[in-house]
């Protein structure tokens, strides 16, 4: 069992935990929610040995320890898969699973890797997981659902009593999500202490056993799993939400904004045609792999498409790039803002205006004083919470990072909105923010396509939808006309 006791974390200015104890019980699944800046990812560098306590007690099994390093936590049986994957893309399976502890032979006085040992180790790995993968393959050959079973597999190589989950199904498709809670009841049976960090509450009630919830820093309280629901979970997490303006359906001008006639693209999507119109919020549903983040990158010129056509406002654009998407008013948020979104080392402030500098800029000439007039409008207009803007971008929750991304890329006031999984890994308050942000914009005539796993929040949000299957456009329905678990299994292979 592993037991957190009064623990206490101070910073400069503020108390990201208050004096929390919980109680992780042995070969059970305990969630743990909370909304960003809760103090979850505070608990988890604390158990993982990232960060120390700035008081308060850690047990496991009725004896204190000290996690002063990752390296303690390992010796003490806890391992960490985080929401970004740390698999290493041109290393195999094995190497992947093994890093930083692959087994050497001797030979002619000089150690070389034991290629065949890695593999073997690896192998028994997958095995007592009862996984099939292959461990000679290259990371860079699988599926993300396989990447996030190879992190776990590595961190189950270490033989952990207790395993922390942070967000394991945030990029995983509904059949993948099935696949890892096989997996996660499996290491139950072996008397694994699982320790589940998630943001989606129809997975607490199929997966935990207990669920405990913070807020502001301090423990809300915990639950069995007979006697949570989704209120009761949502009231300890905010309190009361206030009802959210649905997006009212715009009127339908004689002509679109955006046209897409036929486009293909080898081995991603084939004959994809729709219309969007003005104020449309547009939602594309489909499981991973079957085009959807392909169109999109598409349609903003990301990707070159193999023929076709797509007209923006009436004329064609036979050549399409981000460069001339920008100018014809269309902004793209990609699924992965690390990476793509953003510029981690980067302060909020440029980052917030790093895709409209020519805008904001006067004759070429660029001050401190007009980025501010910018970041201080979307700070105040989108709630981000920030102490300072000259922060690094990297030290925001995924949720005002998020808002980062938007509000960057209505600085340069566009007029059509890519949004890809715009809320992957946030809580449910932001959710229902960017929710409300998009709803604003269509009021203001603007078009989204708005991409989401969440089947759930594109019957919320969106006017109109479109499944995809295998790259191809297969049906448009009407939110009003079905519901989550329908549109779930319209979007399933046949």
């Amino acid at each position: 069992m592993l037991q957190l006791t009064d623990l206490r974390k101070e910073y400069p200015g503020t108390v990201a935990l208050d004096g929390v104890s919980i109680k992780f019980e042995e070969g059970s699944v305990h969630a743990l929610l909370g909304k960003n800046g809760a103090g979850k990812s505070t608990l988890v560098k604390i158990l993982s040995g990232a960060i120390q306590p700035t008081s308060g007690k850690i047990s496991l099994n009725g004896k204190e320890v000290h996690l002063r390093s990752p390296s303690d936590a390992f010796r003490n049986g806890i391992s960490s898969v985080y929401q970004e994957l740390s698999i290493l893309q041109e290393l195999t399976v094995g190497e992947n699973i093994l890093i930083g502890r692959l087994p050497k032979i001797k030979s002619f006085g000089q150690f070389f890797i034991d290629w065949k040992e890695v593999f073997n180790r690896a192998e028994e790995v997958l095995q007592e997981m009862h996984v099939n993968i292959d461990v000679r393959k290259k990371a860079s050959d699988l599926g993300i659902a396989q990447r996030q079973i190879v992190e776990i597999a590595k961190a189950m190589s270490f033989k952990p009593a207790v395993l922390l989950l942070d967000e394991p199904t945030s990029a995983l498709a509904h059949h993948e999500v099935d696949s890892l809670f096989n997996i996660i009841q499996m290491l139950k049976t072996k008397g694994v202490s699982i320790v589940y960090i998630t943001h989606r509450l129809h997975e607490v009630q199929q997966i935990a056993d207990r669920i405990s919830v913070l807020r502001d820093g301090k423990c809300a309280g915990t639950l069995d799993k007979n006697d949570s629901t989704p209120a009761k979970i949502v009231k300890m997490m905010f309190g009361d939400l206030p009802e959210r303006i649905k997006p009212a359906v715009p009127k339908i001008p004689d002509h679109p904004i955006l046209e897409v006639i036929n486009i293909q693209k080898e081995g991603k999507y084939s004959d994809i045609s729709f219309k969007l119109f003005k104020g449309e919020i547009l939602g594309i549903a489909g499981m991973l792999g079957s085009g959807r983040t392909e169109l999109l990158r598409a349609i903003y010129g990301a990707d070159l498409i193999d023929r076709g056509e797509i007209i923006i406002e009436g004329k064609s654009q036979s050549s399409l790039t981000p460069v001339i998407a920008k100018k014809l008013g269309i902004a793209f948020i990609s699924e992965d803002r690390k990476e793509e979104g953003l510029v981690q080392n980067l302060s909020t402030r440029i980052n917030m205006c790093l895709a409209s500098y020519n805008l904001i800029s006067n004759k070429g000439i660029l001050t401190k004083q007009r980025e501010y007039r910018v970041v201080k409008k979307f700070i105040n207009e989108l709630d981000i919470k920030i102490a300072d803007a000259e922060q690094a971008v990297s030290s925001l929750s995924g949720g005002n990072q998020q808002k980062v991304i938007i509000a960057k890329w209505l600085n340069t006031h566009p007029r059509i909105i890519l949004l890809d999984e715009p809320t992957r890994g946030i809580d449910i308050q932001t959710k229902q923010q960017i929710f409300q942000i998009v709803s604003e914009l269509s009021g203001k005539g603007i078009s989204s396509i708005f991409v989401s796993t969440e089947l759930e929040e594109l019957l919320e949000v969106c006017h109109r939808i479109l499944i995809m299957k295998k790259g191809r456009i297969v049906k448009e329905i009407q939110p009003k006309e079905i519901t989550a678990d329908e549109l779930f299994l319209a979007c399933m292979e046949n």
